[in-house]
């Protein structure tokens, strides 16, 4: 079978893009010129007349390419996936594609469960701290394989979603991984599958340094890994707090954003560490990552309301929770449901010594709710159908004694957002009307 090693063995071939979202668009743009002919399939192709339905004869168009271009999206073990393979049809990915054609010494790939959004951008400022120009690209939003983005300098640091390390059969200089979890259990198949496919970025082809955390989980996994592995044991030097963030886990992101710049640049790990610290304060946190959304404060009372919702699964959610063990806590939780266990969310909060409610919303608040039944059942909780009630009930839970109201989901947004970002939209708007209104109130009742 013909197997595409960069976009140039694509010249004068038959080219199917299955997938046609964010990086199935940048596919074809980069396609176009190149590829004797593109076929365009999606599952919901939308209005667009030049797009294929897969069901409505747009997988039998894709049998008579010579290769298939998949979108990250589209399950790698899916049925008619695999029946394309079968039939002869080479099926790769943009990003293989893209990292067999690059200088690969100027790449670094981070992925993991949680903390690769966070370290991808920590990467980044460190490279920029030190003089380094850097360009974050991948999971992000900025497919690096667009014609309409320069990649043809400086560093690039690409983050990786476990759907698109499943596709990647080469390694760029360094790959670094920030956790191991659960997560995409409906797209992989089985949390040994996840992890499998997590992982084999780490063993791709190729002359490369693997970064993991110093953790009894990654020291577990050591044959797992592949490349030149390094352990990273967590920053004890307050660069975490300097640069804003919170959280035990920012100390294990921010070592090894630190480890992987040194590594990359020659520098020494204090250089970089003494740089980094003299700009920490021009670093902007991102959003949806524990970011404070608005806060109001009664007499001793302070409420704080953290949008954390980048956590879209149970890792990340513990590490929220843990960031505010000593306070009073109502989470928000639930959304699109992938099939991931609950029980070590629901344990952990059961396991909090201070006041804790949870309001769950969609599918995956149905489970969790049934997990904290099962493992919590002392835990308060509600159902909510809208972030409005959501954010409304977990005010009125804290009550008097202040707190946190905590959006750390547990699971995506696409039951009911189009994404993460719109879902943190609706809960800072929410969150500001009801402070407004609580503001309101404060003042007409001296």
């Amino acid at each position: 079978m013909f197997r595409p090693t960069g976009f140039a063995d694509l010249a004068g071939r038959r080219v199917g893009v299955f997938g046609y979202g964010v990086e199935g668009h940048a596919t074809a743009r980069r396609l176009d010129g190149l590829a004797q002919s593109v076929v365009l399939v999606d599952d919901a192709p939308g209005v667009d007349p030049s797009v294929l339905e897969s069901s409505r004869g747009g997988l039998d168009a894709l049998l008579t390419c010579d290769v298939v271009v998949k979108s990250p999206g589209i399950p790698r073990r899916r049925a008619d996936v695999l029946n394309l393979e079968r039939h002869g049809v080479a099926v790769t990915s943009a990003l293989n594609l893209w990292l067999h054609d690059i200088d690969r010494t100027r790449v670094v790939a981070i992925t993991g469960t949680k903390g690769k959004s966070t370290t991808t951008a920590l990467v980044s400022f460190f490279l920029e701290s030190i003089g380094e120009a850097a360009l974050r690209l991948g999971n992000i939003g900025q497919p690096p394989y667009d014609p309409a983005i320069d990649t043809s300098r400086g560093w690039l640091v690409l983050e990786v979603s476990s759907f698109q390390c499943v596709d990647v059969d080469v390694a760029p200089r360094l790959v670094v991984v920030t956790s191991l979890g659960a997560d995409h259990l409906d797209w992989h198949g089985s949390l040994e599958a996840y992890h499998d496919d997590k992982l084999s970025l780490t063993r791709a082809r190729g002359e490369h340094v693997t970064l993991v955390p110093d953790s009894p989980t990654f020291r577990s996994i050591r044959g797992q890994l592949g490349g030149d592995v390094g352990f990273v044991a967590p920053d004890q030097s307050h660069v975490a707090a300097a640069l804003g963030l919170l959280g035990a886990h920012s100390d294990s992101n921010v070592a090894l954003a630190l480890h992987g710049v040194a590594t990359m640049t020659g520098r020494s790990l204090a250089e970089v560490r003494q740089r980094v610290v003299e700009r920490a304060s021009t670093f902007e946190p991102l959003r949806g990552r524990l970011t404070l959304a608005a806060s109001e404060t009664h007499d001793t009372v302070r409420v704080d309301y953290v949008d954390d919702g980048l956590a879209t699964s149970v890792l990340p959610a513990l590490a929220a929770l843990e960031v505010f063990a000593d306070r009073p806590v109502a989470l928000i939780a639930g959304g699109f449901d992938r099939g991931v266990d609950y029980r070590p969310l629901a344990v952990a909060l059961a396991d909090r010594s201070m006041p804790t409610t949870v309001l769950t919303m969609g599918d995956a608040g149905s489970r969790i709710s049934e997990a904290l039944r099962q493992w919590g059942p002392e835990v308060a909780q509600a159902r909510v159908d809208s972030m409005r009630d959501a954010v409304q009930s977990a005010r009125r839970a804290l009550g008097d004694e202040g707190g946190v109201v905590l959006l750390s989901p547990g699971a995506p947004s696409f039951d009911r957002y189009r994404d993460w970002e719109q879902r943190s939209d609706d809960f800072t708007a929410e969150v500001r009307a009801l402070v407004a209104k609580w503001s309101l109130g404060r003042d007409s009742n001296p």
